[in-house]
């Protein structure tokens, strides 16, 4: 065992000099990265980004004479198509580049040179035309409207005075009235700022264009692309003032911001209420019982993001709409705006899933209002979870999340974990709602039988390790073995450690699905990263959380999670980007709400550091910011809220502070 691990530290060491050298991108400013164009091209690459009524994936790269190259992907998520089931959203693909149709001194552009490209939560592309007018590009999804935008400012760096001549280019496609649910949409494609320019040298003229997309009973909206720049730079920053993570390491930081954008920024206003979405060109206008009841419904409250909360107990609320006596599966998705459901793929340990993840967003939030109106529907789910329970003593499921892509068996390791972890939170938050005593002691004793009842029937030897067996029947190993380590269980920390970082499970993309197998999944990392962390594993874990963040972030495909490979080629799915922020909040920090007004933290100080600070969190009902530093072989923790005074503490490794506020 120990001779794996060591395969799996030199594959890292050479694996993360590999990559660093290798990097296509730096950090050029604060949250902001960079690719300077140099002779390493072609290279293509994708990035989603999304806002209440629209999202983009936009395909952009620099071709091998150095010329910009790009698609749109543009989805209206609130115009339903036919069949008006989970891929329902109106999509269309414009590739065209209106700097094709510009003229400078009456001829069009004869040549464009990238020099940079940059993402900030906008993405800017930095041209130079004819080797003498530099051209901007600023792309980027309004926040409220139906629209992506795209600005563009041309400056002259002759010595000579140039005209530009900008075409009015305003399009209008009307879609099919038979494929759209409400009839047929338009499409509108403009531009403002069109028209003749003289520039003299160093001045500059800007204009815009936006892809709209209306139903026709809406009133269509003027579209000030400057306008909505700022827009969408003010919510990117408001992100970035929430929930700040300082560390020595730039990359984490910035990795983390990131993460802060594309988790919070894909939530669309259905007819259904705000509905957070995976997105990657298929999940919109919906809500499934892993992305968002599960992993990015617990993250929020810490944001400190009001449209996330209301999103995260709506998708809650929606799920609770299918509780039934009959206790008959809750739906692993509701869709199309919240009027359908899909459960094809069974029962995949849904009401586990929701009841970990309310239960958690609920004490995290500390609004005792909302958890009553939760308590039902936590109390559903852990009813349906304990009438699942086999003869073994763990909860039987059709499916998993992965729903039939790999081996689950009729029972498997991570839907008994997460009811393990509900059942806890249940006790904790029926404390605060003064539910019976009598029912919160039957909680606890099944959560400790739980607990048993996972090493009995998951604990095996697998391919040498001291570790879980994913089902019965399960002989190679599998990335959700560290779901145990995410809810507190650590048994077989070592050899599930000692598992999940050998050559068999780690992979140049984080861990691979299944031991023999290319398929990863990035929430299985991002879980894993997590779970070794809480497990008091610090040194390990954070080597491979820089070497994943360093890809992720600098690399090849950027900037963000995604959910995996090869199926979607990568997507930056949305709620992926909220569990990276949990491997900060509840792995390094140690976060673990305990009560409506009660949160327990165990922070995990790498040793290459001397501080890290979270600043703005909100939970428990209260916005504090935490300091922790070294202090000789101890650790200081300082927590600063406005509500309250400033607590020091001065803690060995591994000691957690209850903080009640």
């Amino acid at each position: 065992m120990q001779k794996n691990l060591l395969l799996a530290f030199i594959l890292f060491l050479f694996i993360g000099v590999r990559t660093v050298a290798q990097n296509r991108w730096t950090i050029s400013d604060k949250n902001t990265i960079t690719w300077n164009i140099d002779n390493r091209v072609p290279h293509t690459d994708h990035i989603e980004m999304s806002g209440k009524k629209v999202s983009v994936v936009v395909r952009y790269g620099v071709n091998a004479a150095g010329g910009f190259e790009m698609n749109r992907t543009i989805v209206w998520p609130m115009l339903r198509t036919i069949p008006n089931n989970t891929h329902a959203s109106l999509t269309r693909q414009f590739k065209t580049d209106i700097i094709d149709r510009i003229l400078i001194n009456g001829k069009t552009v004869i040549k464009e040179q990238v020099k940079s490209i940059s993402h900030n939560g906008l993405m800017t592309v930095k041209s130079e035309l004819n080797g003498n007018v530099v051209l901007t590009r600023v792309l980027f999804p309004s926040t409220s409207l139906p629209a992506y935008c795209e600005s563009y400012t041309l400056t002259n760096k002759t010595d000579k005075a140039i005209t530009i001549e900008i075409p009015n280019e305003n399009l209008v496609y009307t879609t099919e009235p038979s494929k759209g649910l409400e009839g047929s949409y338009q499409l509108m494609v403009e531009t403002k700022g069109y028209g003749a320019y003289k520039l003299l040298p160093q001045q500059e003229v800007s204009f815009g264009v936006s892809y709209s997309g209306w139903k026709q009973t809406e009133k269509i909206a003027e579209i000030n692309t400057s306008h909505e720049a700022i827009l969408r730079s003010t919510l990117v920053n408001t992100f970035g003032d929430n929930l700040v993570f300082e560390s020595p390491d730039s990359i984490l930081n910035t990795a983390f911001a990131f993460a802060k954008i594309r988790a919070a920024e894909s939530i669309y206003e259905t007819k259904g209420g705000l509905m957070h979405g995976p997105g990657g060109e298929a999940y919109y206008a919906a809500i499934w019982a892993n992305d968002q009841a599960e992993y990015v419904g617990p993250f929020f409250p810490y944001l400190g993001y009001e449209t996330g909360n209301k999103a995260s107990l709506n998708a809650y609320l929606h799920f609770a709409r299918f509780m039934n006596a009959e206790y008959k599966p809750i739906p692993s998705s509701i869709v199309a705006e919240g009027t359908d459901i899909w459960n094809g793929a069974g029962d995949r340990g849904d009401a586990a899933m929701i009841a970990y993840g309310a239960a958690r967003y609920a004490l995290t939030r500390g609004d005792k209002n909302e958890a009553a109106q939760l308590w039902p529907l936590i109390e559903w789910c852990l009813e349906y979870c304990k009438r699942k329970i086999n003869q073994q003593g763990v909860v039987s499921s059709d499916a998993d999340e992965l729903e039939g892509r790999f081996p689950a068996g009729k029972a498997n390791l991570c839907t008994s974990s997460l009811y393990y972890d509900a059942l806890n939170s249940a006790v904790l938050l029926g404390r605060d709602l003064q539910k019976p005593k009598q029912q919160l002691l039957q909680y606890a004793k099944e959560a400790k039988g739980m607990n048993e009842a996972i090493e009995k029937y998951f604990g095996a030897n697998i391919d040498g390790f001291s570790t879980y067996r994913y089902y019965d029947g399960n002989t190679v190993l599998r990335s959700w073995i560290c779901v145990p380590l995410t809810v507190g269980i650590f048994n077989r920390k070592q050899g599930t450690i000692d598992a999940l970082f050998s050559p068999k499970l780690w992979t140049n993309d984080g861990l691979a699905t299944q031991s023999g197998d290319q398929t990863f999944w990035d929430r299985s990392t991002l879980y894993a990263l997590r779970g070794v962390f809480a497990a008091g594993e610090t040194e390990i874990a954070f080597d491979h959380l820089k070497y994943y963040s360093n890809r992720r972030l600098l690399g090849e495909h950027v900037p963000y999670p995604v959910e995996a490979y090869p199926e979607g080629g990568q997507r930056h799915l949305s709620a992926e980007s909220g569990l990276y922020c949990r491997v900060f909040t509840e792995g390094l920090f140690g976060f673990r709400p305990t009560g409506l007004h009660a949160l327990s933290i165990t922070p995990r100080l790498p040793k290459a550091w001397n501080y890290m600070n979270l600043k703005n969190v909100h939970a428990a009902g209260n916005i504090f910011d935490i300091h922790v530093s070294r202090a000789k072989d101890k650790l200081s923790v300082e927590i600063k809220s406005a509500s309250s005074e400033l607590r020091k503490f001065q803690i060995k490794e591994g000691t957690s502070i209850n903080l009640i506020f």
